[in-house]
């Protein structure tokens, strides 16, 4: 019987070629299931577990906002950390356009452009937390300080 292969995300296959270690985890999921009944369902800790938030700013410029599942996105503060008068939530119909990726499986590693991307700074004091891997059904346990590199982003004080 064949060794059934990895089929590897982007995300994944640009850690791979910028020589970043990340645990990989799957689960079943056909359609989108909200990160905190996701880590729930995992039973992993949600302090550990990270979302990826897309925005678009008074400037009609995309931002990528990382941050803990059980905080709410600041969106004055996420503006000012990306020199931005405002910035307001991409509707969900739009985020595939956008970043190549769907409600769910959104990460900030590979979109289809390098968008501004900020991480809360709550990861600083994190040893490695868990972003979606690049689909529905996949999560990537990373450094911070690797996952900063990977998505070209900065730490920010981003959350209400």
């Amino acid at each position: 019987m064949a060794k059934e292969k990895e089929i590897k995300t982007n995300a994944m296959r640009i850690l791979d070629r910028l020589k970043i270690e990340y645990t990989h985890y799957t689960y079943e999921c056909g359609e989108f299931v909200d990160s905190i009944r996701l880590a729930d369902q995992l039973q992993m800790p949600h302090d550990k577990i990270y979302k990826t938030l897309v925005t678009r700013g008074n400037s009609k410029n995309y931002f990528v906002f990382v941050i803990p599942i059980e905080r709410e996105l600041d969106l004055k503060k996420a503006a000012r950390s990306v020199g931005e008068k405002s910035v307001e939530m991409l509707p969900v119909k739009e985020i595939n356009n956008v970043t190549g990726y769907v409600r769910g499986g959104c990460t900030s590693i590979g979109m289809k452009k390098q968008y501004v991307t900020r991480i809360a700074d709550t990861a600083k004091t994190m040893e490695t937390i868990i972003v979606s891997g690049g689909r529905l059904g996949s999560q990537i346990e990373i450094r911070p300080e690797d996952l900063i590199r990977a998505a070209g982003a900065e730490f920010g004080d981003v959350l209400k």
